[in-house]
């Protein structure tokens, strides 16, 4: 392409410099190594186990006809989560249903991989299913233009609200979480262990984060991200809740109620039927902040 006019070089060059800066902010991953550091498995409670890398929530609930597993990680993470589910005496190719908390690369990166190892149906709500069968980031997402793309996956199907789905004997269901992405999904199920049985949650993330552009007092491209938030908030307040995971591990204080398990902590430190709530009220406060920051921010641009 030839541009003989230097005004038309100039804007043909600040363009292509603008798009490389995106590009580059979009493929930088500075804590991903620390994510995907090695992980042993290790049971939870009853037939709940954790499958993924130091940094990133992967679970894997088993059945003796079928298992689910929740969450993908990073796309280089699903060698070690493939490594750590067999480690635990259990196949790939048993895992029968596949379930994401919200699509980005961070959590839903090794779905593609994990679905063609073990031939499992993969199920998401209706925005995050579009999102994981066309692959990228899906707009509307608060962090568009500033995070990684995901590979696309076959053989998605839709939830809905309050869906129940079944691999096995084992029942989950979904709860649209939104707000952190329009699609996200939080889930529940029971585990049991010696006759004792546990409401189990996971949780979807509640952080306000964002691409700098992105306000969540007034975004056009998604304008019910504060009552999605809101909506989330009240779920947690009011869902049976015995053991909370989240997406980050520690965001439920996960290595710390190992580290006290192997101390000998009785009871199960792990037990705690008030996290749930204290997790939407660390959200709340995170979201209340947030939106303080940018009323702040056009105060000031006033003149």
């Amino acid at each position: 392409m030839t541009l003989r006019d230097p005004t038309r070089s100039f804007l043909y060059l600040t363009l292509l410099c603008a798009f490389g800066l995106v590009q580059a902010r979009a493929q930088s991953c500075p804590h991903c190594d620390e994510w995907n550091g090695r992980q042993q498995p290790f049971r939870i409670f009853g037939n709940t186990y954790y499958v993924g890398p130091r940094g990133l929530t992967s679970l894997l609930i088993t059945s003796p006809s079928g298992h689910v597993l929740i969450d993908g990680a990073l796309p280089q993470s699903a060698g070690q989560i493939v490594a750590n589910i067999r480690a635990l005496g259990f196949r790939i190719e048993d895992v029968k249903l596949i379930v994401n908390s919200h699509v980005h690369f961070d959590h839903a990166g090794g779905i593609a991989e994990l679905q063609r190892q073990s031939g499992a149906l993969v199920v998401a709500s209706p925005w995050s299913a579009l999102v994981l069968r066309r692959g990228g980031v899906g707009k509307g997402d608060p962090q568009y233009g500033e995070i990684r793309p995901i590979a696309a996956v076959r053989n998605v199907r839709v939830l809905r609200d309050n869906e129940s789905l079944r691999a096995g004997e084992t029942v989950i269901t979904a709860h649209l979480t939104p707000g952190h992405t329009p699609g996200g999904t939080s889930w529940t199920w029971q585990s049991c262990q010696d006759k004792v049985c546990r409401n189990m949650v996971y949780a979807d993330s509640l952080s306000p984060v964002s691409a700098r552009e992105f306000r969540f007092s007034r975004s056009s491209s998604y304008p019910m991200v504060v009552e999605d938030f809101q909506q989330s908030f009240a779920f947690f307040e009011n869902v049976p809740c015995d053991i909370l995971i989240t997406a980050h591990p520690e965001n439920s204080g996960l290595w710390d109620h190992l580290g006290e398990r192997a101390s000998g902590s009785s009871p199960d430190p792990f037990f705690d039927p008030g996290a749930c709530k204290r997790l939407a009220d660390s959200g709340r406060e995170m979201l209340r902040k947030r939106l303080a920051e940018e009323q702040e921010n056009v105060q000031q641009q006033r003149p």
